[in-house]
């Protein structure tokens, strides 16, 4: 784990430097001082209300193993994304799954497997969006070759939950010559995993349910793109709605790199890189940049430390949870 914090703090620095070279700060500070704060406040929100339907989409994919109230789901959806910056190694992934164990009778592994659903929805639902944005702005060929290869990762996974779902005895007969070569203790812990983990993906099987999460999870996006909108306008910047939907699949392909907690250089990396696209100079892309980041952690954070007193945990219970 030393290696990865050491390796992703060394490509944040990397990244800060490449964003920062060639910068005049006079012009970064002008360009505080030109924001439009009519504007801010109504990106706050629409932010906030992202944080919001990612609870709810959840609650959709936890239903068909346990139904778990709202509240609860935003309080560990709220804490879940303050570990995913804080925690370095991409540790914090397992917050949110540890945490619904502790306000649920969903087990770790189900729980892991509904984050897994959760990411195919968001995987498939951006690339439709990077397919429509083809036919209103040109991509560069390397976000094309990305999202190709996304899909055909995101396009065998689900397969291979469809399978294990749909054909679940069959996929633990598969495993069984692996597992049987394990000692016993350990051969019937890992059938446990297993068959808890193949639960988490429940939904693809309920059509209503997963209608609704796939609708939710497009309206997410949506609502992520409207941000994006909103901040092009304090800024006073002459983009397009289609700029907006660009951006926002350049940033989720940058912040995907492990890097430091909190995305501190591939956001603003990235951010610059999108921006770019559509001829804004790298000065007014950086200040747009330091705004977006700081305002999208900032709410994950408020967010995160409101939250953080219902839902204690440690690093160490994330590594000794028990699935």
């Amino acid at each position: 784990m030393k290696k990865k914090v050491i390796a992703g703090l060394a490509l944040s620095a990397l990244l800060v430097w490449l964003s920062v070279r060639g910068i005049e700060f006079r012009g970064v500070i002008d360009g505080f001082r030109t924001i439009h704060c009519g504007y801010l406040l109504p990106a706050v929100a629409v932010m906030l209300l992202m944080q919001l339907l990612r609870s709810i989409r959840w609650g959709l994919i936890l239903r068909p193993i346990e139904k778990v109230d709202q509240l609860s789901l935003f309080s560990v959806t709220s804490v879940g994304f303050l570990a995913i910056i804080a925690i370095p190694a991409r540790l914090g992934e397992l917050a949110r799954p540890y945490l619904i164990t502790k306000k649920s009778r969903i087990p770790m592994s189900s729980a892991l497997g509904t984050i897994f659903v959760e990411r195919a929805l968001d995987s498939l639902t951006v690339l439709i969006i990077a397919v429509l944005a083809l036919f209103f702005t040109p991509l560069p060929p390397w976000l094309i070759r990305s999202s190709v290869l996304l899909l055909l990762v995101t396009l065998g996974l689900s397969a291979v939950m469809i399978l294990m779902i749909v054909r679940r005895e069959a996929t633990l007969r598969i495993l069984a010559p692996l597992i049987g070569r394990l000692p016993l203790r350990y051969a019937s812990a890992v059938n446990r995993l297993i068959d808890h983990f193949i639960e988490g993906f429940r939904i693809v099987v309920d059509p209503a349910l997963l209608l609704s999460a796939t609708l939710l999870s497009i309206v997410i996006w949506l609502v992520d793109a409207l941000a994006i909108y909103l901040l092009f306008l304090a800024f006073n910047l002459q983009l397009p709605v289609a700029a907006a939907f660009v951006l926002m699949i350049i940033l989720i392909i940058g912040i995907a790199i492990p890097t430091a907690p909190g995305f501190i250089g591939n956001w603003h990396y990235f951010c610059i890189l999108g921006l770019g696209l559509f001829g804004i100079p790298k000065t007014d892309a950086l200040t747009f940049a330091i705004v977006y980041h700081a305002l999208s952690i900032g709410i994950v954070i408020l967010l995160g430390l409101i939250f953080l007193p219902f839902n204690r945990f440690s690093v160490s219970d994330l590594r000794n949870q028990k699935v």
